[in-house]
């Protein structure tokens, strides 16, 4: 990185995928500005500007040229910044990492948000699906320390996927379930991760984010 090289990302504090984009940088040490988006008061003009298609966050702006889609900012970071390389050198470990990042991507926020978007039966529904997906990806890391490459470092499955637990909380309160009693592989995977400087200094407290979620049902009208 060039000392002129101006790194800023378009942030909201609870959102997984701009902790992902936070958690990279910091991965790779690049020092960062994040700007505080006002999601719902009015997202900001230089938000729509750089995002106009989905109008959302992260973006993270490089030089002032904007890359948006958390999951192609986090391989973008990794190909500028090559040093503490996120994906394996092997073509064939970097298609099962890409995969699960996948994977992760349609099933694990969508999967959580209709726990907390949903009351009675059909949460109930909402928590053995979500157990599911949790199931398929204690299998995926078996007794592997990380899910990335061949598990012996953290990398960009894990930085993809990390993030997510900051929201457990609220699942399991609301969907009156512990992870750790259906995926105690995972629970100790979170936990390993959360002793990472990147992991510690990015995520936030998960009763924060079980209060804003609490608040956005009540906003709903879900309770």
């Amino acid at each position: 990185m060039s000392k002129g090289d101006k790194v800023v990302i378009l942030d909201f504090w609870a959102s997984p995928f701009c902790a992902r984009v936070k958690i990279a940088l910091e991965e790779k040490d690049v020092p960062y500005v994040s700007n505080e988006e006002d999601l719902f008061g009015g997202k900001s003009e230089l938000l729509l500007k750089s995002n106009p298609i989905h109008q959302k966050v992260p973006v993270l702006l490089h030089n002032d040229k904007p890359v948006t889609e958390s999951a192609i900012i986090v391989s973008y970071i990794d190909e500028v910044w090559p040093s503490n390389s996120l994906l394996p050198t092997c073509a064939y470990a970097r298609a099962q990492d890409r995969f699960w990042a996948d994977f992760i991507d349609k099933k694990v926020f969508d999967g959580g948000r209709s726990i907390w978007a949903s009351n009675g039966e059909e949460r109930e529904v909402a928590v053995k699906d979500f157990l599911e997906v949790l199931k398929h990806l204690e299998e995926a890391l078996g007794d592997k320390e990380y899910f990335s490459g061949t598990g012996d470092d953290f990398g960009y499955v894990d930085i993809i996927a990390i993030p997510h637990s900051a929201w457990f909380l609220a699942y399991e309160k609301l969907g009156d379930f512990k992870v750790e009693d259906h995926s105690p592989k995972i629970s100790a995977w979170i936990k390993r991760c959360l002793e990472k400087e990147s992991v510690k200094n990015v995520l936030p407290d998960p009763e924060k984010v079980y209060q804003f979620v609490l608040h956005f049902r009540k906003m709903s009208g879900l309770d």
